[in-house]
């Protein structure tokens, strides 16, 4: 008989814990679903920078993405990404024929996923700053190799243009963009370093706050 009520209150017990890890898992599905709502949201408020390339703008929605990914792991980053592009394609529809979002997805990933990769292997402070630096540069190098020999040709295709009507287009804004060389070097890599740059600081700065208080909801 003893035996019997211990296994049937390690029975309960079990059924307790299962109860609580699905309703916690169900609450972090609502938050991936919710950042990459706002992800959307801070995407919609992107704004060109000076001098830098036009058809490239500044937003800080990678910023929901780093934070998702720091808190649920890479494969939440990547649902968050893939959220917002959805979301985004259902408010405004494609403004570049489809490129921008294919570009959108490709540099989201390659920023989000090394860091991951730095920090979940040993979870502090220094390891997210480090991963981050990374994710910076290797983002922005990849965002480079992506729009002259992927996104840009692809593009100018697409609409009827040329490539070197696209250049042209960066020189009206910055003499110094003459060329597919100079405008990778003093466009579109700089453009990316300053905005992956200040998503990682702004990350840094508000993810401990914003995190305790996700995950103080989710554990209720």
């Amino acid at each position: 008989m003893n035996q019997f009520n211990e296994t049937t209150k390690a029975t309960g017990k079990k059924a307790v814990q299962t109860s609580a890890d699905i309703h916690m898992k169900v609450k972090t599905i609502a938050f991936v679903g919710l950042m990459g709502a706002v992800s959307t949201v801070l995407m919609l408020f992107r704004f060109p920078i000076p001098f830098m390339p036009p058809f490239m703008s500044f937003d800080l929605s990678g910023l929901m993405e780093m934070m998702g990914g720091f808190m649920f792991g890479p494969f939440a980053a990547v649902c968050i990404i893939i959220v917002k592009i959805l979301l985004q394609l259902v408010i405004q529809g494609s403004l570049s024929l489809g490129t921008g979002e294919v570009q959108n997805f490709i540099l989201s990933s390659s920023y989000v996923l090394p860091a991951l990769f730095i920090y979940h292997r040993n979870k502090t402070k220094r390891t997210a700053a480090a991963g981050m630096a990374v994710s910076t540069v290797f983002v922005s190098a990849v965002a480079v190799l992506t729009n002259l020999y992927l996104i840009i040709p692809f593009y100018a295709n697409l609409s009827g243009m040329t490539v070197d009507d696209i250049v042209g287009m960066c020189t009206a804004v910055n003499p110094a963009m003459k060329d597919i060389a100079t405008m990778a070097l003093f466009g579109i890599l700089p453009f990316n370093l300053i905005k992956y740059g200040v998503t990682s600081v702004v990350t840094f700065i508000v993810y401990k706050r914003l995190s305790k208080l996700i995950k103080g909801i989710i554990s209720r």
